[in-house]
C-alpha cells in the first residue's frame, strides 16, 4: 500500500487494515498506533498520544451509538452499557479477532515476556487504531469501524445494566460473601453539574471504578464493570 512521502505498509499491516475495514491514505499512523512505547526512538514514534486520542473517539462514537439506539433508556441504564462497551478488556476482545497482536510492534524484552498477548497493550492498541482512523479519514470513517467491530456487542447491550447492583449482590450473596462495598472516590465539575467518581469493592480486595453524572449512575456502572471482572464476561 502507497503512501504519502513513500512510506507504505509491510504485508502483514496491509492485511491487518484489510480486516479492519480501512483504506489509509496515511500508512504511517497506522504504523505508529502499532507500535508500542518499548519500540519507539527518537525517530520512531509510538503509540501512546494516539491511545489517548483513541479513548476519546471510541467514547463519542459509543455514546452516540446508545443514545440512538434506546431512545427509552435512562442514564443510570445508559452508563453501565458505555463501561461494558470502551473498557479495555472489550477493546483488547476486538483487537484478538482483528489478530492485532501479530502486528503489534514492540521491543524485545516486552515481546519475551508475552506482549503480543497482554490485554493492557492490545486494548491500548485498538484504541491507539481507532485514533488513526480517525485522524486520517475523519469521524464518519472511526465510526464505521467502531460500529462494524463493535455490532455484536452493541446488540447484546441492551440486557447489560438493566440492574447491575442487584445482580453484584445476588452474585456475592450466593457465594456467602460479604456484600459490596460502594465508596465516593471522587466529585469534579461544578456544582450544578458534578460528576461523581464511585468504586464498588469486594470482600476480597477486587475492585471498580466508574464515573457519571450522578451517583446512582456511577454505582450501577462500577457495579456493572466489577460484575464483568468478576464473572468474565
Amino acid at each position: 500500500m502507497a503512501a504519502q512521502g513513500g512510506i507504505s505498509l509491510s504485508s502483514e499491516m496491509a492485511a491487518f487494515a484489510r480486516r479492519l475495514g480501512h483504506d489509509f491514505a496515511r500508512p504511517d499512523l497506522l504504523i505508529r498506533a502499532l507500535t508500542h512505547a518499548s519500540a519507539g526512538t527518537a525517530s520512531r514514534a509510538h503509540n501512546q498520544r494516539l491511545e489517548f486520542l483513541g479513548d476519546r473517539v471510541l467514547g463519542l462514537i459509543m455514546a452516540e451509538a446508545l443514545f440512538t439506539a434506546d431512545r427509552q433508556a435512562t442514564e443510570g441504564q445508559l452508563a453501565p452499557r458505555f463501561n461494558a462497551l470502551v473498557r479495555k478488556e472489550t477493546c483488547a476482545e476486538v483487537a484478538r479477532a482483528l489478530d492485532l497482536g501479530a502486528v503489534l510492534r514492540m521491543g524485545r524484552s516486552e515481546m519475551i515476556s508475552g506482549g503480543r498477548r497482554k490485554e493492557t497493550l492490545l486494548g491500548d492498541a485498538m484504541e491507539a487504531v481507532l485514533a488513526a482512523v480517525y485522524l486520517d479519514g475523519g469521524l464518519e470513517a472511526a465510526r464505521a469501524v467502531v460500529l462494524r467491530h463493535w455490532a455484536a456487542r452493541l446488540a447484546e447491550a441492551e440486557g447489560v445494566g438493566r440492574d447491575a447492583k442487584t445482580a453484584l449482590q445476588e452474585w456475592t450473596q450466593a457465594r456467602g460473601e460479604a456484600l459490596p462495598d460502594y465508596a465516593e472516590t471522587g466529585r469534579d465539575g461544578p456544582a450544578h453539574a458534578p460528576v461523581f467518581t464511585i468504586e464498588v469493592r469486594l470482600a476480597d480486595g477486587r475492585h471498580a471504578r466508574a464515573t457519571a453524572g450522578s451517583k446512582r449512575a456511577a454505582e450501577q456502572a462500577a457495579a456493572a464493570a466489577l460484575l464483568a471482572l468478576v464473572t468474565g464476561a
